[in-house]
């Protein structure tokens, strides 16, 4: 019976191991020992599980049987064979992965690389069969969707070998679960280590790579550290103080002689100088560099600045190949890059985030592979802002830098653009903004008005016609709003010192705009005398639009039209 789960991958659970058992003793005051007891015997009988449960922790937690046998119940009610084609109870943990790194951000969040990026490079490397290797694994994620992938090309997740390695303890865990949940079987190493200090796979060489190492790891080796490491071979030794090319070099050594790596690195490595422009010089004149991707910003939880795709292939002569029924014949590529900038692609996720969406996926993955068919000619153009082909020569004069903006065509948008025209359709907007808030502020005064409770405008209509003139960008409401300045202000002013009314007051006003955009104010009741001339534009900004871009506005405008006066 045993062999018989084991032979397809299913962990075998006794009868006490199971759910339907923890269901009949949900009420019983030692359901959090038979819990614990549970998974400490699956860990027991289970070999690759071994290390990926939690110890005693049910029972740890000391929570009121009540509330436990509650969440029993909850998951209980969970149908996880209603849909067939669905993984149900694998969702669950990867939508907990993705929320837990959401909320954790830069705190713990790096172990999770965001699903719409691990199925972009799935999609591009197309990882049927062979062997796979993440050497950061973090939580698997990159397993999970190669298999993901195989399945939806109705191909077998056993031609793909796992292998793969985590230095935290902790995520290791993580990784280890997420296979096991899914009956994917893969060799994580024994423990969870270092991957530069002991490689547990040494003698791998890998069909795939796919990886998301840490950005611009710091102090990643001591300076006599792995100075003569085999894996440098042929190449400067990296640099200490950041690990990028460390793993990228690592991950070369990997490879087999068909090899192709997807791997995410900060953008500075495109054009990092010393070891690390000799490394990737070398790279290129090794024709190892296929595709740089440039992503958006704000896909990471972990943070906001643009990151870089990279596919390294060992491959790049051509030839045909065959699967899933579909025949596909690659071109010769040698000395050619592919770039590619998807900053502006992407569709909003979670507020202030950024994922690609399936179409995204489909558009980015069949640019790629067009690009690399014998066809290509008729499938593939270089796109502005989008895509362009780059040869061996034309980077060497680029000095070997693969920033995709030094040859990704850049459109110019507003070399046509007539300002006139874009200036008085901005005036136009904004002016209909202010007289919608003028609308809406006169409707609440008269509300409060009905029910016996009239409010008071900051100063007196006079006054605010007047800076609203300004705002408006009116000339003859700028002459108004100077002289009343001139006939409350203690200034003596003095008409050959001042030729036009606002002379002399540019910085003050200035000086305004940078004060209320500090978040400061002048309390001014509706009689008092405006002390400065700025005190009537600062209390007009308040009035009328209450943000920082009319401040500016405002300003911008009394400068302007002031020289008209």
């Amino acid at each position: 019976m045993v062999e018989f789960y084991t032979m397809r991958n299913v962990f075998y659970l006794s009868e006490k191991l199971r759910w339907s058992y923890f269901k009949q003793n949900a009420k019983q005051d030692d359901i959090a020992l038979k819990i614990d007891t549970a998974l400490a015997t699956v860990e027991k009988e289970n070999p690759s599980l071994k290390g990926a449960l939690p110890d005693n922790y049910y029972s740890r937690l000391d929570l009121d049987v009540s509330k436990l046998s509650s969440l029993l119940d909850t998951i209980n009610n969970i149908d996880t064979l209603q849909d067939k084609e669905e993984d149900i109870v694998g969702r669950v943990y990867e939508y907990f992965l993705s929320k837990f790194a959401l909320a954790e951000g830069k705190g713990k969040g790096q172990f999770y690389t965001p699903k719409s990026i691990v199925n972009l490079l799935a999609t591009m490397i197309e990882p049927y069969k062979g062997k796979i290797y993440d050497p950061c694994c973090g939580s698997g994620g990159m397993f999970v969707q190669s298999i993901k992938f195989i399945e939806s090309h109705h191909g077998n997740k056993k031609n793909l070998a796992i292998y793969g390695q985590e230095y935290t303890a902790t995520t290791y865990k993580l990784a280890k679960m997420n296979l096991a949940i899914r009956g994917i079987s893969g060799n994580l190493g024994d423990v969870a280590e270092n991957t530069f200090v002991r490689d547990q796979h040494k003698d791998l060489k890998a069909d795939y790579i796919m990886a998301n190492p840490p950005f611009n790891q710091k102090q990643w080796r001591a300076v006599n550290e792995l100075v003569d490491d085999a894996r440098w071979s042929g190449y400067e030794v990296p640099p200490t103080g950041n690990a990028n090319y460390g793993w990228i070099l690592h991950m070369v050594s990997k490879l087999s002689e068909n090899g192709v790596a997807g791997f995410l690195l900060a953008n500075g490595a495109l054009s990092g100088g010393g070891a690390e422009y000799k490394i990737r010089r070398k790279l290129i004149e090794n024709d190892l560099v296929e595709v740089i991707l440039i992503l958006p910003q704000n896909m990471f939880y972990t943070t906001n600045i643009s990151v870089t795709i990279w596919i390294l292939n060992k491959n790049k002569k051509g030839g045909t190949i065959e699967y899933d029924g579909v025949i596909k014949k690659y071109r010769k590529r040698n000395r050619e890059v592919l770039f590619m900038d998807l900053r502006e692609i992407g569709i909003p996720f979670e507020k202030k985030y950024i994922q690609f969406s399936e179409d995204n996926i489909s558009k980015i993955a069949t640019t790629y592979h067009n690009w690399q068919t014998t066809d290509f000619k008729k499938t593939y153009e270089d796109v502005p802002e989008f895509c362009y082909s780059a040869g061996f020569e034309e980077i060497k004069k680029k000095d070997f830098s693969l920033v995709p903006s030094k040859y990704i065509e850049f459109v110019n948008r507003d070399e046509n653009i007539d300002f006139d025209v874009k200036m008085k359709t901005l005036q136009a907007d904004f002016t209909g903004l202010l007289k919608e808030e003028e609308k809406s502020k006169s409707d609440l005064l008269n509300v409060f008005k009905e029910l016996g409770y009239d409010v008071k405008p900051l100063f007196n209509e006079e006054r605010g016609d007047i800076v609203q003139g300004i705002l408006l960008g009116s000339p003859e409401k700028l002459v108004t709003f100077a002289q009343a300045v001139q006939g409350v202000s203690p200034i003596d002013w003095d008409a050959e010192v001042l030729p036009s009314p606002l002379a002399g007051y540019e910085n003050d006003i200035l000086m305004a705009a940078g004060t209320f955009i500090q978040g400061s104010s002048i309390e001014l009741s509706a009689d008092a005398p405006m002390r400065e001339p700025y005190a009537v534009y600062l209390q007009g900004g308040i009035y009328y639009e209450h943000s920082k871009l009319a401040s500016l506005f405002a300003a911008e405008k009394l400068i302007e039209l002031e020289k008209k006066v």
